[in-house]
């Protein structure tokens, strides 16, 4: 810090020949600085930007942008999961590239799994890019930014350094009444269709200590919802004080005994995974949200063979059918991969099938994309893109049927909701989510956010649904 004290100006800071003192120059480079991030893909990719954004806060005093013209750091956070995702990249920092061009100081950076995944030749397509880094060495952004400043070089750092970025991260900011908390990095189930544990890694658990800090200083903040991230959440294996391994479900019950913490949520989890102590969890728990999200990715036991997820069809069932006997009335949702190579129709019908079986709630689906790499990019794709369109259509509008079935079912029962923030649409309501993760739009006061508070729910619309308060919770809020 700069003390100036009654105009006495020390000589190392005097002006030199261009009239300009170092103290300018400082401030411009350490108290001007712009950030503009865009975060494409999952939770663990908006995790991790709200993370870098942090990091480079603190190391240079940056503030956020949102407007790209404006930044003196441009940050693209990939993801590969999709098709195309890398052309989405170039398209991106080739827009990037014109606002480069007019002011050349400036920082164009890729982070993520497209990072990761194409590494040096990401710069040799797009030499205009400054640095290059993989999802493990986000906290390395200071060091890196500062070297392609000193050095004018482009710099590539996508290595694997396990859990070290944890531990580098700045202390955890609350946003608002709920947060995510990363627990675990990489996955090591090797889906023949998943590029993860080529730009993730394997699995690497978070030790339990570390974790539980990191809720408890949010809890503290004023979060009182969590969501445990990680690409295979309930594989979670983290190391306690006395050496011993605590399990997923084990986490479970001391993220809930954090004071504070009245709602828990997870994602994403797999069914190889999902033993009988995560199910007895939601029976002890009442911490843990009544929604569940679970891909299952098809309904035929040949295409799960054929995908190597680990189970079968009937052994996610009775996964599912668990979990409803422990809690019933729980919101269930998954993913579902439509047109992987070598499905039939007959393959697809048993898709359908599970579908009605299970009673999903919401679900993600998207037509089979081949991701370089990746065993499932050597099979043979023998169906037609009409055929896979169909099909993901047929199987959408009966996912969305289930959907809108249960928002009506809603109408006229009261939920509990967690006051987020105002509503986007209109200012003079407030908007929370209910435990099966939909999204409440009601009149209230804005001093509610962070609050629990009962809404009637009055009317299901497509995305969201309409409510009022229950007067017990104003009572409630008048005697506070």
């Amino acid at each position: 810090m700069l003390f100036l004290v009654s105009g006495i100006i020390p000589s190392f800071l005097n002006h030199g020949k261009s009239g300009e003192s170092k103290v300018d120059k400082h401030l411009q480079t350490n108290m001007a600085q712009k950030l503009y991030i865009q975060t494409n893909g999952c939770q663990m990719n908006e995790y991790d930007s709200a993370k870098m954004r942090d990091v480079l806060k603190a190391s240079h005093g940056m503030e956020m942008t949102e407007t790209p013209e404006e930044a003196d750091v441009l940050l693209l956070n990939t993801c590969s999961i999709r098709e195309k995702a890398q052309e989405k990249v170039f398209s991106t920092v080739g827009r990037w590239r014109k606002i480069k061009n007019k002011r050349p100081e400036v920082i164009i950076a890729v982070g993520g799994c497209v990072a990761s995944q194409e590494g040096a030749a990401l710069q040799k397509r797009a030499p205009y890019v400054d640095i290059v880094f993989g999802p493990q060495t986000l906290h390395r952004l200071p060091e890196l930014l500062n070297k392609a400043r000193d050095t004018k070089k482009r710099v590539v750092d996508i290595s694997f350094p396990q859990i070290e970025k944890f531990d580098a991260l700045p202390e955890p900011r609350a946003e608002g009444p709920k947060a995510f908390v990363s627990i675990m990095e990489g996955c090591s189930k090797y889906c023949t269709f998943c590029v993860v544990p080529y730009t993730r890694g394997e699995e690497i658990s978070r030790p339990l200590n570390a974790v539980i800090a990191e809720i408890s200083s949010l809890a503290g903040q004023g979060v009182r919802e969590i969501n445990l991230l990680g690409q295979n959440v309930n594989a979670y294996r983290g190391e306690m004080d006395d050496g011993e391994i605590a399990e997923f479900s084990l986490l479970l019950h001391y993220v809930a005994a954090v004071e504070g913490i009245d709602r828990i949520r997870f994602t994403t989890s797999h069914p190889a995974e999902y033993g009988d102590d995560i199910i007895d969890a939601f029976a002890e728990i009442p911490e843990l949200v009544s929604h569940l999200h679970l891909p299952v990715q098809s309904g035929s036991d040949t295409i799960l063979e054929n995908m190597k997820r680990g189970y079968t069809r009937d052994e996610y069932l009775q996964i599912m059918d668990k979990m409803k006997a422990v809690r019933p009335g729980i919101s269930l949702s998954s993913d579902f991969i439509i047109g992987f190579p070598g499905e039939t129709d007959a393959q697809f019908e048993d898709t359908l099938d599970l579908i009605e079986q299970v009673g999903f709630d919401f679900c993600y689906s998207f037509i089979y994309s081949p991701r370089p790499g990746t065993p499932a990019a050597e099979m043979a794709d023998d169906i037609s893109e009409q055929t896979k369109k169909q099909r993901l259509t047929r199987l959408k509008d009966r996912l969305n049927e289930m959907t809108m079935a249960i928002s009506d079912s809603m109408v006229d029962t009261i939920q509990s909701v967690l006051v987020e923030s105002v509503s986007k649409k209109n200012p003079l309501q407030m908007t929370g989510r209910t435990e099966n993760n939909r999204v409440v739009n009601f009149t209230a006061h804005p001093r509610l956010a962070g609050q629990f508070v009962d809404v009637i729910i009055t009317q299901a619309l497509p995305n969201s649904l309409r409510g009022r308060m229950f007067e017990s919770s104003i009572d409630k809020i008048l005697k506070n």
